[in-house]
This record gives C-alpha cells, sequence and structure tokens, in this order.
C-alpha cells in the first residue's frame, strides 16, 4: 500500500474509536439531561436550543428521518418536560417545537460538565494545538459536507 492509502486507513480507523467514544459521551450527556432521556432524543433537543422553534417536518428533513419517528421524539421530549409545542404564527395548521426552560438549563449544565472534563483531559496541549485540531476537524468536515 502507498502512504496515502495507509493514512486514509489511520483515519479511518481513528474515525470508529471516535464514533464509538462520541456515542459514549451523548448517552452520558443525555442522562445528565434527563435520566430517561434517549440520546437519539438529545440530538433534537440540541439542534432546537442552536435554532429556536422548529416545525416537526422540518426535523425530520435536518435528521433523515421519517415523520413517524420525528413525532415519537418530539413526543418523548413534551413527555419528560423538555419540549413545547405552539401554533406555528405564519401557519395556525402547523406547530412549532422548542425545548424548554428546563432543558436550556439542563443543557447548559451538562455542557459546562463536558467542557471542564475535555479541560482535565487535554490540560496537556497547548492552546495552539487545540486550535490547529479545531481548525483541521472543522476543514476535514466541511470537505466531507
Amino acid at each position: 500500500m502507498t502512504e496515502r492509502v495507509d493514512a486514509f486507513e489511520e483515519i479511518a480507523a481513528e474515525m470508529r474509536v471516535l464514533g464509538r467514544r462520541f456515542k459514549t459521551i451523548i448517552a452520558e450527556r443525555a442522562a445528565e439531561v434527563h435520566p430517561q432521556l434517549q440520546p437519539s432524543s438529545y440530538y433534537i433537543l440540541a439542534f432546537l436550543i442552536e435554532n429556536g422553534p422548529t416545525r416537526g417536518s422540518a426535523l425530520a428533513c435536518q435528521f433523515d428521518i421519517d415523520k413517524g419517528a420525528i413525532s415519537r421524539q418530539i413526543q418523548h421530549l413534551v413527555d419528560l418536560g423538555l419540549a413545547e409545542r405552539t401554533a406555528d404564527p405564519e401557519d395556525g395548521r402547523a406547530q412549532l417545537v422548542s425545548a424548554s426552560a428546563e432543558a436550556m438549563a439542563a443543557l447548559d449544565d451538562a455542557h459546562a460538565e463536558q467542557q471542564r472534563n475535555w479541560q482535565r483531559k487535554l490540560a496537556e496541549w497547548s492552546t495552539d494545538e487545540l486550535q490547529n485540531f479545531a481548525d483541521q476537524l472543522g476543514r476535514f468536515n466541511g470537505d466531507l459536507g
């Protein structure tokens, strides 16, 4: 194999490790927000906090899942008190879903804990190393997108 192919293989192997670790991190953060919050619903909740009230159909498109599945996820969030439904002011027949104040506070707390954890684990990384990693990861995600 060539060095370039070897490098791609190494990237793929590291991405598999990162994927497993990320799955664990999301499950832990979901549990910090609410003990019954499913990791898949955590992604939706984070999206709602970052983007504001959103129609269920837009969430289905964003996450590339069918409307029935997104409806169940939304109901899960509503049942836990982490999301609220309101009428869409642009179309009274449609509903918007938004994160509740409780969800925003809980997600902020979980995010702060994760930041503290990363700061502990990456304490030996210089600011330049962290920024370089962020830049390369951003480039990687941009090129894949």
